[in-house]
């Protein structure tokens, strides 16, 4: 258990006239009352996204008296945003995100500085974002952003809270490696590697209920009070989740992985998480199977050519028996189509799945429809197959 961490931030000096009369239902609550307001005003808190979560994330932020919110967004309001995007309305369409957020914040609470940051969030700019606040809030939807906050968050010490969702679910936790009570935990602790690319769609491509937002959203902005005010229990070493469908919380504990490496600097996220192109998310969505599901296909002798489209360096140091190699490069180019089966299914595999998930998209163009590809590439089936698979 957390147990009741201090306060993480200090009290302003005081409170005008005006914010005591807007601010009456907190000062009330004794819990709260005039010093969690004054820390709430003295906070900056930096949102990451103005999307489905972070929209009711900078509402209720703002409406509870955060002093100072930054907005991080370098996207532009489409009208498919509008179905959980509460932060934005119809005159909005077309207009920066992060503007559109800090119009209706001024709305909201006029006593609230809103700093905008209209780029996107990299290796190169995140530590110097960080810096200025004293809580992030991450609800973005993509793993190499989450891995990037993360690992910005720890090697600043700063605390942040972490939301994610699909469909009619949901999850919330804090993290916090440097946490005064000794019990500090980051993200790799959860999520130690990304999942494969194309095994976990995004909302885009899956779907997301619009009022789930709102039950993350809130759940978010209360984990971020009770950090500013240094009240209750906080999500730290717990994660929260939500079904929507069966209207249940569950919670699960999360302990500190001794195997988790030390991070000591900002790495080349789109690499780790194997980011791939939209097309070729699209085309391993339901085209990728398990290091397990190729192994069945191994032992039921069944007839399907497996094709690695690594590099001849990369083959030589490993690769899985009776694999054919044909590099990405001249299967993308078309060079290679020929070599190709017509009369029996195709499965390609890389290092991770990424390259193969490229390949893939170019063989269901050209098509190729039953084309698959390994979900974690010659890696995961040397961790969950092969392990005396040399890895690298």
């Amino acid at each position: 258990m957390a147990g009741t961490l201090p306060p993480l931030v200090e009290p302003a000096a005081e409170l005008t006239k005006e914010e005591v009369a807007r601010y009456s239902r907190h000062l009330i609550i004794p819990d709260v009352g005039m010093d969690g307001q004054k820390r709430l005003k003295n906070a900056k808190v930096l949102v990451i996204g103005a999307g489905g979560l972070g929209s009711p994330a900078l509402l209720y932020l703002a409406a509870a008296g955060v002093g100072t919110l930054g907005v991080i967004d370098f996207d532009v309001v489409d009208e498919s945003n509008l179905q959980r995007q509460v932060i934005h309305g119809q005159s909005d369409i077309g207009k920066p995100k992060a503007v559109s957020a800090k119009e209706s914040i001024a709305e909201i609470n006029p006593f609230v500085n809103v700093i905008l940051h209209t780029e996107q969030l990299t290796t190169a700019n995140a530590l110097d974002v960080f810096r200025g606040y004293d809580l992030i809030l991450d609800g973005t939807d993509n793993f190499a952003t989450r891995y990037l906050v993360n690992d910005a968050a720890v090697l600043l010490g700063k605390p942040y809270v972490w939301g994610s969702i699909f469909r009619f679910e949901g999850q919330v936790s804090v993290f916090w490696e440097d946490a005064p009570n000794g019990q500090g935990l980051n993200y790799r602790d959860l999520y130690p590697e990304p999942p494969p690319p194309g095994m976990v769609p995004s909302c885009a491509e899956g779907g997301v209920l619009g009022v789930l937002c709102a039950s993350i959203g809130s759940i978010m902005v209360t984990e971020a009070i009770k950090l500013i005010t240094g009240v209750g229990e906080p999500l730290l070493g717990r994660l929260i989740s939500y079904d929507a469908l069966e209207m249940k919380y569950r919670e699960v504990k999360i302990r500190k992985d001794p195997e988790t490496p030390k991070i000591t600097e900002l790495i080349d996220y789109e690499a780790f998480c194997g980011v791939v192109s939209d097309e070729a998310q699209q085309a391993a969505s339901g085209s990728t199977i398990t290091p397990a599901e190729l192994k069945a296909k191994f032992d039921a002798g069944e007839n399907f050519e497996l094709i690695d489209v690594r590099e001849p360096h990369e083959y030589e140091i490993v690769n899985i028996k009776g694999a054919k190699l044909i590099p990405k490069d001249r299967i993308l180019s078309g060079e290679a189509l020929a070599e190709l089966p017509q009369d029996k299914p195709i499965v390609l595999h890389c290092k991770s799945g990424a390259r193969s998930a490229e390949a893939l998209a170019a063989l269901h163009r050209a098509g190729f429809k039953d084309a698959t590809h390994l979900g974690g590439g010659v890696l995961a089936w040397a961790r969950q197959i092969d392990q005396s698979l040399p890895t690298y």
